[in-house]
């Protein structure tokens, strides 16, 4: 039986308008849901921070659909139920001793929330983590299922995946898989800033992934490489490297927390799953304490992305908890920020103060869209559609995509409306 009472997303900024939230139990179920509403969404983990999810209509979560994880040796792929987190779906692979190429440092999102974002790991040569995906299975806006492959339709499946919940409930996704490998991870502290710059392609094509913390104002960043055991060893560990030191103790993310709930670290080599996320998988993050943001831009405008980020440091160190850079390969999804170019990522995770932090959001937008950044579409901006759709050659086959399969709108609601409106 659907429930009432108002849900929340993850960091409790935003409170659904839903007038109804559903779990269902089966596909069947589901089908009876969507085609008896007349607006549905799909809420996932919630781990968003705009209003990407909300409807006040129907709002459905797949968390007790039952758990599918059926693999294909021979193609390399699996099939898995949407719904599920990439925990779970790790650890099953794992067990079959097979890997996603990548993960988001964050293990609890589900699978489809992350795709449907474009949500990303980090690495030179990884692209985000919907570039993995090799088909789908949608309930339309009738209640019946859709099935759009890479092998019968590859153009298609490339606008679909990145569909930011518009094209129905995705309800099971093919992934790309490979044997399963084995990462260390390895932190270096006090990396001076200049070496963003000047070194950049050495920092961040010094491991499988790399990830780097600062505040923009210290001048020092904390460094994490996560390296494949099976590919050429990072920077000589226990030596200082590039001006930076090895830790001699864990690490968290955030300065001022402590790491007992984060992924193992000092060199100690472990299963892909149990290194790529920052985070382990046995830890209930809590709710709240944060916002996000996010901006892609061309690796090109790196050094003058750093320049710029630097000389708004003393605007930015006293509302941000920590910013992260990585790196992102380019992809051929319609929607993905990473879409056609070798990326470089800044993530933000801010004190949960939303008119301070969104003054700041402004500013760096300001700065940076400029350079041709995209933002994330979970994540808060205060661009507007249009000048973010504009980076977007693909935008309108994705609005003729979105009319094709859901002409009626049921899947829309004031966000999508905003960047693709009907009529």
């Amino acid at each position: 039986m659907p429930t009432t009472q108002a849900p929340t997303n993850w960091a409790g900024n935003i409170t659904f308008s839903a007038a109804r939230l559903h779990h269902p139990d089966s596909v069947d179920e589901l089908r009876r849901i969507v085609s008896s509403a007349d607006r549905v969404r799909v809420l996932g983990t919630g781990h968003s921070f705009n209003r990407i999810a909300d409807t006040e209509g129907d709002l459905v979560n797949l968390d007790r659909l039952p758990h599918r994880v059926e693999t294909d040796p021979g193609q390399r792929t699996a099939t898995i139920a949407a719904g599920m987190r990439y925990a779970h779906v790790a650890q099953a692979l794992h067990a079959e001793g097979f890997a996603l190429a990548n993960l988001a440092s964050l293990p609890h999102i589900t699978v489809a929330g992350a795709c449907t974002t474009a949500t990303h790991g980090s690495g030179s040569d990884q692209r985000c983590l919907a570039a993995a995906v090799a088909g789908l299975e949608i309930v339309g806006p009738d209640g019946e299922v859709t099935r759009i492959s890479r092998d019968e339709d590859p153009d298609r499946l490339n606008g679909a995946v990145v569909g930011l919940g518009g094209l129905g409930v995705v309800t099971a996704m093919t992934l790309d898989i490979e044997p399963t490998f084995d990462v260390a991870q390895w932190v270096w502290t006090g990396l001076p800033l200049d070496r963003l710059d000047d070194s950049f392609e050495e920092i961040f094509g010094a491991a499988y992934s790399v990830s780097v913390f600062t505040d923009w104002r210290s001048g020092e960043g904390v460094v994490w490489l996560k390296c494949r055991t099976d590919l050429p060893d990072p920077p000589e560990p226990g030596q200082p490297w590039l001006g930076a030191h090895p830790a001699d103790r864990h690490h968290h993310p955030v300065p001022a927390m402590p790491p007992l709930h984060c992924t193992e670290q000092l060199g100690a080599p472990g299963p892909w799953h149990e290194r790529l996320p920052h985070f382990r998988p046995d830890f209930t993050p809590s709710n709240g304490d944060e916002l996000q943001s996010e901006l892609l831009l061309p690796r090109a405008a790196a050094s003058a992305a750093f320049a710029a980020l630097r000389g708004l440091g003393d605007r930015i160190a006293p509302v941000v908890q920590v910013s992260e850079v990585r790196t992102v390969a380019a992809d051929e999804l319609w929607l993905s920020p990473a879409y056609g170019r070798d990326s470089v990522a800044f993530h933000f995770t801010w004190v949960p103060d939303h008119d301070a932090v969104i003054e700041v959001v402004a500013a760096m937008e300001e700065a940076l869209l400029p350079l041709g950044a995209r933002p994330h579409w979970g994540k808060l901006t205060t661009a507007t559609p249009e000048r973010i759709l504009s980076s977007y050659d693909r935008a309108g086959d994705f609005a003729r995509l979105l009319a094709e399969h859901d002409p009626a709108g049921k899947f829309r609601n004031a966000y999508l409306e905003g960047y693709f409106p009907t009529g």
